[in-house]
């Protein structure tokens, strides 16, 4: 069993004022569970009767509210979950404190705000420029395949969005939030459960057929690469009726050959476009209806890692570069038909055949 180390409250305290690694940012409560009496000691993970936490913006920490007593076991599964993984663009959960009415769990401190605090405030998205997106998608798309691929048991995230993905000091990424995560049993690609996730996010499949897959989490960070393209919400009801659903917007500009009248504007301006394109490429096989036409996370990593590659190698070989884009770039610039974006993906001329990793 999996422990986590547990300390008594003022060092917690003191270390979340005084070290600017560390901060709050969990409290939950306990009920039916006795505490020991010692003031250091370790916490194995195990099933506890828990209240559940909501974040509490612009703090380090979770204030404690209570709801429905299902949503309890989020917690205690997210510290199950989080007691297993070690990734960089995964927050660290540091420990936690039982001594206090309202528990705390620590993490590392991640500063910055969410990917969604950028991206979304105008105030903020023009300082986070193309090489910047591009890195943050690369970031993600790391610790998903690891989830899915390299954990000791593979890992479904089930809410994957921009307000999960925290921000660092410069701008790299950390996954949080495993509180609607499952394990995978390894004899196992699906999991049957209750749908669960954010709006605007939710992979249509699993709402027809309430199984979660990896491919879940997949459509949700299509959705992601969309946000970091346009810079507009998943959802948002204030938009005209065509433009309320951010996806479907989207894959209508895709279609209507219009991709770059709906990208954020210091993206159009100041981001490779080659790069852009398959990006947006890459999103849309992503936000595929079926599962089975998504491409796994280690295939969506190999592919914004190549796209990435050929933006760095853009201004010493551009011709080299354009005809590994293919005709779906000259489509775009030169007045194409629709077919080769609707059809084309770079990923099958250069992706290197890699087996599954578990």
């Amino acid at each position: 069993m999996e422990t986590i180390n547990g300390t008594d409250y003022r060092s917690t305290e003191k270390s979340a004022k005084n070290r600017q690694n560390r901060r709050y940012i969990g409290e939950i409560s306990v009920k039916h569970r006795k505490i020991g009496e010692k003031s250091r000691y370790f916490l194995p993970v195990q099933p506890a009767q828990l209240c559940f936490s909501a974040w509490l913006k612009n703090r380090g920490f979770r204030k404690s509210k209570m709801v429905e007593r299902i949503q309890g076991k989020d917690f205690i599964n997210e510290v199950g979950i989080l007691s297993q993984i070690n990734h960089r663009h995964v927050i660290q959960l540091l420990g936690c404190c039982l001594e206090t009415r309202v528990p705390l769990l620590v993490y590392e401190l991640i500063n910055n705000g969410t990917l969604s605090d950028h991206i979304h405030d105008e105030n903020k998205a023009s300082a986070i420029m193309w090489e910047t997106r591009l890195r943050i998608a690369i970031q993600t798309a790391e610790a998903l395949y690891y989830l899915h691929s390299v954990a000791s048991s593979p890992i479904v995230h089930r809410d994957v969005k921009s307000t999960n993905i925290l921000l660092d000091e410069e701008y790299n990424a950390k996954m949080c939030d495993f509180g609607a995560s499952r394990l995978v049993p390894l004899d196992q690609n699906q999991l049957s459960t209750a749908v669960q996730g954010t709006p605007g996010y939710l992979d249509p499949e699993s709402l027809q057929t309430y199984r979660v897959t990896e491919k879940s989490d997949v459509y949700s960070f299509g959705v992601v690469l969309v946000e970091l393209l346009t810079g507009k919400k998943a959802l948002f009801f204030d938009r005209p009726k065509e433009q309320r659903i951010l996806t479907m917007f989207f894959l209508f500009a895709l279609k209507d050959d219009s991709l770059f009248q709906v990208l954020e504007d210091c993206i159009v301006n100041n981001g490779n476009h080659m790069q852009i394109l398959k990006v947006a490429q890459l999103a849309k096989r992503c936000l595929s209806i079926k599962g089975e036409d998504r491409p796994t996370m280690k295939e969506v990593l190999l592919e914004l890692e190549m796209i990435r590659m050929i933006g760095e190698n853009a201004e010493q070989n551009p011709e080299e570069n354009t005809y590994l884009l293919g005709e779906s770039y000259a489509h775009y610039h030169l007045g194409g038909g629709e077919s080769s974006i609707a059809t084309h993906s770079m990923a099958s001329s250069f992706l290197l055949p890699v087996s599954d990793a578990r």
